[in-house]
């Protein structure tokens, strides 16, 4: 990865959470996911390949970053909290930013992901502090 994207990432997102933080937080990262829906310019990266998609999520203190693999090259959907639409319908995650989309299904326990997912809530209330969607309501 280049310096300059390096940067470019950072600035929207942060930096990577320190190895205290992570441990604090007990982790940064998602279960692996299952990619069962996605917008058009995702899906056109997707569909090169006949196997499976996945993907993870890595938290930052001011977004995510969804990485996905196609073939032989990774890819990275960076999201900053206050662009980030986050749903749940039974198992199935959904995240949305600007017209992009995935649709996912994790693959492990449910302990695991209910864990990942507070600790997702409580990372963009904390950024968002009081300009979340909840303070809007007030």
């Amino acid at each position: 990865m280049s310096l300059s994207l390096k940067k470019e990432i950072e600035a929207l997102v942060g930096p990577s959470f320190r190895m205290l933080d992570r441990w604090r937080m007990k982790g940064i990262g998602s279960p692996r996911l299952l990619i069962h829906e996605a917008s058009t310019d995702i899906k056109e990266l997707l569909d090169v390949s006949a196997d499976l998609n996945y993907c993870n999520v890595e938290l930052r203190p001011q977004g995510i970053i969804i990485r996905f693999r196609s073939r032989l090259e990774t890819y990275g959907l960076i999201i900053p909290y206050y662009r980030l639409a986050f749903y749940q319908n039974g198992t199935s995650w959904s995240f949305h930013s600007e017209g992009l989309f995935l649709k996912v299904t994790s693959t492990l326990a449910s302990e695991a992901n209910d864990r990942f997912k507070m600790t997702l809530l409580q990372q963009k209330q904390l950024c968002l502090g009081d300009y979340g969607p909840a303070a809007m309501m007030n």
